[in-house]
This record gives structure tokens, sequence and C-alpha cells, in this order.
């Protein structure tokens, strides 16, 4: 029997350091659906910023001019609720942004975000490709804000890769499917407080 046939949803996670070809290969992956790309572009816009502006400019020239794009700075559960069809692929690029965006949000905050986050993947008709930063292979941050950031990053990409499939690591100039390579953490009911 085909179980992928069966699967009510199909999310793939992209994950890898700064610079490393992590959004490319998302990009990649969405082209390769053969269906509508609808790019959920996480990034606040600063026209003060001219690197960030040119940033944001280098990821625009590289998509084809066919996608769609959607700046979704903080409402991305409900985006995803609303643009889920089954002709249709959501590029989500990237989550360390989302994350950063929704610093200010308090423990209890938080953790109903993330939670509507995953409850919104439930329903998904087409796909979904998130990329996220790994943001806990340095020291810890010296401030506490740098802190919340990547455990809240972290607790997210882990959380994420216990339901996507395939999950990529993209780093060194080769991409990995750790779904292939890997095995999964089994889930812990005893992980520590969501921060």
């Amino acid at each position: 029997m085909n179980t992928e046939a069966t699967l009510p949803r199909r999310v793939t996670l992209v994950t890898g350091p700064a610079r490393s070809g992590k959004s490319e290969w998302a990009e990649t992956l969405a082209a390769q659906t053969g269906t509508s790309v609808i790019y959920l572009a996480t990034a606040q816009r600063d026209p003060s910023d001219v690197e960030w502006q040119t940033r944001i400019e280098q990821h625009q020239c590289r998509r084809p001019a066919g996608w769609r794009t959607l700046e979704v700075p903080m409402e991305l559960p409900a985006t995803i609720r609303s643009f889920s069809q089954t002709d249709t692929c959501l590029l989500v690029d990237s989550l360390g942004t989302w994350v950063a965006n929704l610093l200010d949000q308090d423990v209890a905050g938080w953790e109903k975000t993330l939670q509507d986050l995953l409850t919104s993947l439930d329903d998904v008709a087409g796909e979904v490709i998130f990329v996220a930063e790994e943001t806990g292979w340095g020291v810890v941050p010296a401030y506490p804000l740098g802190r919340t950031f990547r455990d809240r990053l972290g607790q997210l990409v882990r959380r994420l890769g216990a339901i996507a499939n395939p999950v990529y690591l993209v780093t060194g100039g080769h991409v990995l499917n750790l779904c292939v390579l890997g095995s999964p953490l089994p889930v812990s009911k005893n992980l520590p407080p969501q921060y």
C-alpha cells in the first residue's frame, strides 16, 4: 500500500547555516512540484537598511516571475490555512525571521503561536516547504534576547522536524536528506519549559 498517497499533508523542512544555499534548495524543490507556488516572505522591509533591502531583492530576482509573493511577517498560521490547496506549494522563507518578528511575545504567547503554526499544518492540502536557520551550533548568546531567539527557533525546528518528511540539511555545498540518513528522536514528554 502506498502510504504517501494517503498522507493528509506534505511538509518539507530545509535547514542549515547562513549563506548555505538552503533558500535556493527550497526554491528548487518548490519548482519541482509542478504546482502553483506561493512564496511566503517573513522579512519586514526596512527602506533605511540598504543591505537588508539588497538581500530581499536578491531573493526576489532568483524566483520565477510566475510565483506569487505574500509578505507575512507575523500571521503565518492564518496564511497557511488560507492558501492551502492541492495544486499549491507554499514556500515559507524563513522561520528565523518569523521568530525574530515575534520576540516580544511572552512565554505563553509564544507557545500559543507555535502551537497555532503546527496545528495549521493538520489540514494542509498541498505542499509546504519551510526554510529555517540553524543558530544553535555556536556559542550561547551573551544577552537574554539572543538566547530566547536561539531557543525558540531551535524548539520550532525540532518540532517541525518531527512531522516533516523530508528534512534537508544544507551545509558545506551539499544537501543531506536527514530522514534517509538519520533517525528521529523519540518524542519527549519531559521537555524543559518553553522560552
